[in-house]
């Protein structure tokens, strides 16, 4: 069994070692003039994007979580706000464990193990539609690679390529899982043969509410739609990062955030909490490497956008998580019960 406390302390030692490397030769007095002389109607607007994607998120996964359970947008949006809250003040991927529980607080029809299959479909969905508009920026948008940054380009081009099959297997994958929870869970069930069988039965159940959970993979056209819902959450992201860009006067075209989101997707996969580290050193790289930015103005630029990122979720989430009694020690316990068990 894996220690949280040492897990913790790797955690954090990697998310200092992210921010020293974010701000090593940096003139830091340069960073705080760029950041006060920003925009102040842009950031507004970038403020307000990070909002409406919340909601959009709430809204796809309110459509998702249907064929296992009628949801009202009010649960799944607390819900939303609550895990992303959680994922940025606890390490790991907390936050994709506390949103189904949470949901499954306010909705009694809704287990959080169906729930938490519908999490992972999301990020199938999220992965598929940023490799969609990379693709884009790249084929119509991206202008001739120069000499210091060709290698760079190709390393996008090749991780994309590599991501997106993964995408694609991983969608296969939930689809015959999906296909048949009954016989999944009879098939589990044979476990007993070599299982005790409390355990044996508990995997059955587990395994049964888990398929049932991706109940939009069994319908295409349910599928479908959430795939579509996906493109205009993403571009409200891009709208966002674009903004920051034009508050800090960098040179990244609308296009160009699409670009940038695919290299923080890749920064925030680091499990540091709220991707402290991870996000900031992606943008300063996407900024400076592909769109000429200054060093200062990119760091400052990167420092904003995750404060806007992480900030409206954290609040609001906090605020739901204190309304129905949850604090921050409690999410602590429930995601590292689920680590150690595997289940949620």
């Amino acid at each position: 069994m894996r220690s949280p406390h040492l897990r913790v302390a790797i955690v954090l030692l990697l998310a200092v070692a992210l921010v020293a490397v974010f701000l090593r030769n940096v003139d830091l007095a340069a960073v705080g003039r760029q950041i006060l002389h920003a925009s102040p109607m842009w950031l507004a607007f970038s403020l307000l994007t990070m909002l409406v994607n919340l909601a959009i998120r709430a809204w796809r996964w309110q459509y998702l979580l249907e064929p296992i359970g009628h949801t009202r947008f009010g649960p799944a949006f607390r819900a939303t706000a609550v895990g992303f809250a959680a994922s940025a003040v606890l390490p790991g991927r907390a936050g994709e464990v506390i949103r189904p529980y949470f949901l499954s607080r306010q909705q009694q029809n809704i287990t959080a193990t169906g729930a938490f299959a519908t999490v992972i479909l999301e990020r199938l969905l999220d992965m598929v539609a940023v490799l969609t508009l990379l693709a884009v920026y790249v084929a119509f948008f991206a202008p001739a690679p120069d000499a210091t940054n060709e290698v760079a380009f190709r390393a996008v081009k090749w991780g994309g390529t590599v991501a997106g099959a993964a995408a694609i297997v991983g969608l296969g994958v939930l689809f015959l899982l999906a296909g048949n929870p009954a016989r999944l869970a009879e098939s589990l069930a044979r476990l007993e043969a070599v299982l005790p069988s409390t355990l044996a039965g508990l995997l059955a159940r587990v395994a049964e509410k888990f398929a049932t959970g991706l109940g939009a993979v069994r319908r295409p056209g349910r599928l479908a739609v959430s795939l579509l819902l996906s493109f205009p959450l993403w571009l409200s992201i891009a709208a966002g990062i674009w903004a920051v860009a034009v508050a800090f006067h960098l040179a990244v075209p609308f296009a160009g955030s699409f670009l940038v989101i695919a290299l923080l997707t890749v920064g925030v996969a680091v499990p540091t909490p709220g991707a402290v580290g991870g996000f900031h050193e992606a943008f300063r790289v996407a900024a400076t490497t592909f769109f000429g930015a200054a060093e200062a103005a990119a760091v400052g630029a990167a420092i904003v956008l995750h404060l806007f990122t992480v900030g409206p979720s954290l609040l609001l989430g906090l605020l739901f998580a204190a309304h129905e009694g949850l604090n921050l020690s409690r999410m602590r316990t429930l995601a590292e019960k689920a680590d150690t068990e595997g289940t949620v």
